[in-house]
């Protein structure tokens, strides 16, 4: 996939072609708009067309089916000029497809079946022991150098402490390597019959490897944290994260920078690098004044990211790219979201109880607020750029803007039908009721949800208002 990505961004495109690279069409994009019911549809429309599309594909009426077609392709995987990790199971009709939806992160409506991964035998020369940006300790094998999955692997996560003990993992042993979903390197077990005595039993060190703090095992979790806030490897992992490309894609300003910077004293938390000079990075290792300019302009363009990515190169604890962005669209500035209470937050579609609570908790740290205070002075954008959900709608519509919770049954439409038109008159639809709602549809049979709105001074709506807002909106 890398390679093929690379090939792909060749200035050249002589170069390009000459890496013979070739694809299957997998999807086609509206495809009802053309009267096409389902998938396996849309792709013998494709293939009639002349595009190529996977010859093995199947459509199975039932589960049975399905696992008969995947366990054949257990055995014929070898045969294939190419390599595969699995098969992914969709379910074909487009309708239902819409009905069942999407999670933050994948579809409801396909699951990937993945092979049981080739396993290898290599020695474990060495346990290293490294402090991630929110202070996990997390152990790596260091391994004699084995090929296993089309690559040569020299290093496997061993997740925890707890993990390393149940396996009875040894420095010296002989252990089992496979990648996990045919990526990440873990290990597997170990060759027990293979130890001679010369294997030595692993600890994890008490305190931290980085800023010596103690470390810690908080409640209901398994991996030991750093807790000091100030710890380098923290602080390091953190500049990194902030300037990385999903985050507010600082170019040039990478891992290897970053500890230059970092080991340089120029910077300590995300606000000092936003008054770097030239001066300093020239006298970096193989930062000339170029390349120095280069990267002042793209901390420079930074400012002007939208707040999604912003919030995302926070780091708050369980905040992604995909929750970043669905918090930046409901709340639009950082001042919103800062004093958004946790009913609030968990009124956005997708941002549960946990989210919720780590979001307040890390605007509750006097920390972040001077933080946040340093990076408005040096002119960091904290608004939302994106498009807004009304920007197409009418200038009158009654839905622009509004927050709305839709309770109880509607005679003349689905939940999922009435959603579609608010959204399509510029309004948001969230599953509970809390002090930011503006507006409760109720139908029948409207239950605590409407009792909260009511407590809530929130305006109602009964469904004879709802429609004739609807179709307001048509005309």
């Amino acid at each position: 996939r890398i390679a093929a990505a690379g090939s792909l961004r060749q200035l050249d495109p002589k170069v390009a072609a000459s890496r013979q690279l070739d694809l299957f069409v997998y999807g086609l994009a509206d495809a009802e708009a053309l009267g096409i019911a389902s998938h396996s549809e849309a792709l013998d429309y494709l293939q009639a067309l002349g595009f190529k599309v996977n010859p093995e594909r199947r459509r199975c009426a039932n589960i049975d089916e399905v696992i008969a077609f995947v366990s054949e392709w257990h055995d014929k995987r070898p045969q294939l000029p190419y390599e595969i990790d699995g098969i992914v199971i969709k379910v074909d009709s487009f309708a239902q497809q819409r009905a069942l939806g999407a999670t933050a992160k994948s579809p409801r409506w396909a699951i990937a079946y993945k092979f049981p991964a080739e396993e290898v035998v290599t020695t474990l020369i060495g346990i290293e022991v490294n402090v991630g940006r929110t202070g996990v300790v997390t152990p790596t094998a260091i391994l004699e150098p084995v090929r296993v999955a089309g690559t040569t692997v020299q290093r496997a996560t061993l997740h925890n402490e707890d993990f390393i003990r149940e396996k009875d993992i040894r420095i010296g042993d002989a252990v089992i390597i496979k990648k996990a979903g045919d990526i990440i390197p873990e290990v597997v077990g170990v060759v027990v019959d293979r130890r001679d005595g010369d294997e030595t039993p692993f600890a994890m060190p008490t305190h931290c490897p980085e800023c010596e703090s103690e470390l810690v095992r908080l409640e209901g979790e398994v991996a030991l944290r750093c807790l000091n806030p100030n710890c380098p490897a923290q602080l390091r992992e953190r500049l990194i994260h902030f300037a990385s490309r999903a985050a507010m894609n600082i170019e040039g300003l990478g891992e290897k920078v970053v500890t230059q910077l970092f080991n340089a004293g120029l910077v300590r938390d995300v606000a000092d690098l936003y008054c770097l000079t030239k001066e300093q990075l020239v006298g970096l290792e193989r930062m000339g004044e170029k390349s120095a300019a280069n990267l002042l302009a793209a901390i420079e363009a930074s400012k002007q990211n939208s707040l999604e990515r912003l919030l995302f190169g926070l780091g708050i604890r369980y905040v992604g790219a995909k929750a970043a962005q669905l918090l930046a669209e409901h709340f639009e500035t950082m001042e919103r979201l800062e004093r958004a209470t946790k009913e609030e937050l968990m009124a956005v579609p997708e941002i549960g109880e946990k989210m919720a609570d780590a979001i307040t908790a890390f605007f509750a740290q006097p920390e972040a607020t001077e933080l946040l205070q340093e990076l408005r002075a040096y002119g960091v954008n904290m608004a939302y750029k994106g498009p807004k959900r009304s920007a197409e709608a009418p200038a009158d519509s009654a839905f622009a803007g509004k927050t709305v919770v839709l309770t109880g049954k509607l005679a003349s439409m689905s939940r999922n039908e009435a959603k579609e038109q608010i959204e399509r008159l510029g309004g948001r639809v969230t599953g509970s009721v809390s002090r930011s709602t503006d507006l409760v549809i109720a139908g029948e049979d409207a239950g605590s949800k409407l009792e909260k709105a009511q407590q809530l001074g929130i305006e109602i709506w009964d469904e004879p208002r709802f429609l004739q807002e609807i179709n307001r909106g048509k005309r």
